[in-house]
């Protein structure tokens, strides 16, 4: 079964890759956020500590707010990536001239993904997140200067990883498949950051905001 649906997929992105990467995407975002929705349910519960007599709160899912997420892997992570990860790998043989698994072909690849693709993935997450949610511009700002570093910090300890034997181990063509399927967590952990708010951990970030304003006075 899984290897007649594996097939399926190597077919699918054969014929018609573009549109492959961006259905198999918006399909595990919306995964994600149903994922996010649970846990972000499971955790208030706890904090509720009902006691026995007490009615324990269902799990509905908000299919809104899943419409919205999956549109973000439809419109943006499909797409872009598909793209993004093919023209990576023409910059690094063609403009570069460094053999495609490398060392520093690997190296290379990580850093330009971590520092151009990765900011620009948590910008339009967290402002399209915002618009779709309709909030004004001033608070979609306000959200941006909450969540953007704490994620980035975080991702940036985790991606690093994940896209080195992304970039030495898979092919090109599978890369965006590959990633996707982390998308599945990072999905989850972005809807999870983006619900959390004003929560008291992330005044850890606080000194970045401050020491950004004030370089940009």
């Amino acid at each position: 079964m899984m290897l007649k649906a594996w097939k399926w997929y190597q077919n699918c992105l054969s014929v018609h890759p573009v549109k492959t990467q961006v259905i198999s995407s918006g399909v595990l975002w919306a995964v994600g956020d149903v994922t996010a929705q649970y846990i972000t349910h499971s955790a208030a519960k706890k904090r509720l500590q009902l006691s026995a007599t007490d009615e324990e709160p269902k799990f509905v899912i908000n299919w809104n707010r899943v419409a919205v997420t999956s549109m973000f892997g439809f419109g943006f992570v499909g797409p872009v990536g598909h793209f993004w990860y093919e023209g990576l790998d023409k910059f690094i043989r063609l403009k570069l001239h460094l053999m495609p698994k490398s060392a520093r072909a690997v190296a290379t690849k990580v850093a330009m993904d971590g520092i151009i693709f990765g900011p620009i993935h948590l910008f339009v997450f967290f402002t399209y997140i915002g618009l779709c949610s309709g909030k004004t511009i001033p608070q979609v700002k306000e959200d941006l200067k909450n969540n953007f570093f704490p994620a980035l910090i975080v991702e940036g300890g985790v991606w690093p990883f994940v896209q080195v034997f992304n970039f030495r181990y898979v092919p090109v063509k599978y890369q965006l498949l590959y990633v996707n399927l982390f998308c599945l967590l990072d999905s989850a952990f972005l809807s999870w950051l983006e619900q959390q708010k004003d929560a008291p951990w992330k005044q850890w970030f606080k000194p970045f905001h401050s020491s950004r304003e004030k370089r940009s006075q």
